[in-house]
């Protein structure tokens, strides 16, 4: 069943549905946009100077990533409904705002307590500006327009993605590691007068805001977040963990009664009823769990096994972002010629086989076997982005477009949170057992503290011993990423909806339209 449209949409939507201004209006949000992706990526390039720098340990380090997530994740919903109900615009700069003033403070911590403050700062404000981009792109592009522009959208984050490393590794070589986090500002205060002169104002119907619903989906994401990011560290028997996991099942099966039940949900559950955007929000839910974790492996290789400068890491990335952005445009095709089914399977199909590649990495291998596996993961990654992302924002009454983009994000980060907690757990457990009996309990644990470890004390047999022993563990994770990505297309295959048949011209009226 078709989800309506519902009657009453405002005046300022239907201008901006209309607006002449609609590429300017994309290059306003793809600016925005950026900001979010280069500090992401630019992250894991940085990780080595927080704990050379920073002295920042594995459990702090893994709380500089996750407390962006927990927070991030936790007010999505919320941040997309209220985008919705005050202006999309509106939740855009306040996003941007937000992001930016963390992000200074940020360059400026002096220890790692405040830069994971700071960080979950920068949460706060982008979940006001990811659903934000994605919902503007859907009230603004109709629908034949709409893949096209989620394409450039697609193209850009991986632009970012590119620009990120880079960048940070440049800053990296001449700069503090603060100097990662200050580029965001200036990003940022762009972004934010391009919005207010570019990006025309938009609201979906005025609706009662939805109190119960905002704070039991906040409660229930960030203890779902949580759980699974202390699940790494503890195991996913602790005590603390199962209640947190307990409290998030609870919260968020009340979120689903009441959003059943009120007129005024914030989530409507006929959305889920609607076999596109369910199966569009479950496939990218796996793909983000099989790939979500591998970067941040692969950044760790590129620089403990191969031994590459921050800089040269984030450069070595490069294939995959260049393929990925050459296959958006593929992608686009695919899914017009043969329907979003096709596309986003065959594109799930080739990120499995590029997971399948790096199982042929090993430490002499260099640098050849892994351009391979990131080529395939790029256009698998460029297939399938395009036509899950537009099917599931296209199956979005307009006056949900904020709440809807926030549920893409969402199901994005909860796959990216079990990603990093699932696959750092394994990363972590494999190599601690493959590594020799006799090595110190300080280095079993992470490959980034054994190879500063060896390379202080001048062992050349511990850092062979770590660096084997990761490529072990990241060829287990590599499996991981196999089955998600093959289990991903299945469940694209089964569940989107067939392309409708195109209807054959009738000869004889042919012939009739050429006798006149």
């Amino acid at each position: 069943m078709k989800v309506s449209e519902p009657e009453q949409v405002t005046d300022e939507l239907r201008e901006v549905q209309q607006s002449p201004r609609r590429w300017w209006i994309l290059a306003a949000l793809c600016l925005s946009l950026m900001v979010v992706v280069i500090d992401n990526t630019v992250l894991n390039v940085a990780i080595p100077s927080l704990v050379s720098e920073l002295g920042a340990s594995s459990s702090q380090i893994q709380w500089i990533l996750d407390s962006y997530i927990l927070v991030f994740a936790g007010l999505l919903l919320t941040a997309g409904s209220l985008s919705d109900r005050h202006g999309r615009r509106l939740g855009l700069v306040v996003g941007l705002v937000v992001f930016g003033a963390a992000s200074l403070a940020a360059s400026f911590a002096v220890n790692p307590t405040q830069l994971i403050i700071a960080r979950a700062v920068m949460g706060l404000g982008a979940a006001f500006l990811m659903p934000g981009t994605l919902s503007i792109i859907t009230t603004v592009f109709s629908d034949a327009e709409r893949k096209k522009a989620i394409a450039i959208w697609s193209s850009v984050l991986m632009l970012g993605a590119l620009a990120g490393p880079t960048l940070g590794g440049v800053l990296l070589e001449h700069f503090w590691w603060g100097s990662v986090f200050l580029i965001n500002v200036p990003i940022a205060a762009v972004g934010i007068i391009a919005a207010l002169i570019i990006i025309p104002e938009s609201r979906g119907a005025a609706l009662p805001p939805d109190v119960p619903g905002a704070i039991t989906s906040t409660l229930g994401l960030a203890a779902l977040i949580w759980a699974i990011i202390e699940a790494s560290e503890r195991g996913w028997a602790d005590g603390t963990v199962l209640a947190f996991l307990a409290a998030a099942v609870v919260l968020l099966l009340l979120f689903v009664i009441r959003e059943s039940k009120a007129p005024n949900a914030m989530l409507p559950m006929s959305l889920f009823r609607e076999r596109n955007f369910s199966g569009a929000s479950l496939s990218i839910v796996l793909l983000a769990l099989a790939s979500g974790g591998i970067l941040l492996a692969l950044t760790q290789y590129l620089q403990f096994v191969l031994g590459f400068s921050p800089l040269r890491a984030g450069l070595a990335l490069t294939p995959l972002v260049v393929v990925g952005m050459a296959f958006n445009g593929v992608g686009v095709i695919v899914d017009k010629k043969f329907g979003a089914r096709v596309a986003v399977s065959t594109g799930l199909l080739l990120l499995a086989a590029g997971f399948a590649s790096l199982l042929l990495i090993d430490t002499g291998d260099g640098y050849g076997t892994l351009t391979v596996a990131l080529v395939v993961l790029g256009a698998g990654s460029g297939i399938a982005g395009p036509a899950a992302y537009g099917t599931l924002l296209g199956s979005l009454p307009k006056d949900r477009a904020g709440v809807g983009s926030a549920v893409n994000d969402t199901v994005q980060q909860v796959g990216q949170a079990l990603s990093i907690a699932v696959l750092g757990t394994v990363l972590t457990a494999v190599f601690r057992s493959e590594m020799p009996g006799d090595a110190p309990a300080a280095v079993r644990n992470s490959v980034g503290a054994a190879m500063q470890t060896a390379r202080a004390t001048g062992d050349d047999a511990l850092a062979a011993a770590a660096q084997q022993s990761f490529v072990s563990a990241m060829s287990v994770t590599a499996v991981i990423g196999v089955c998600a990505g093959v289990v991903a297309a299945v469940v694209a295959g089964l569940v989107l909806r067939r392309p409708p048949a195109a209807t054959k011209p009738d000869p004889s009226a042919e012939l009739q339209t050429a006798g006149r």
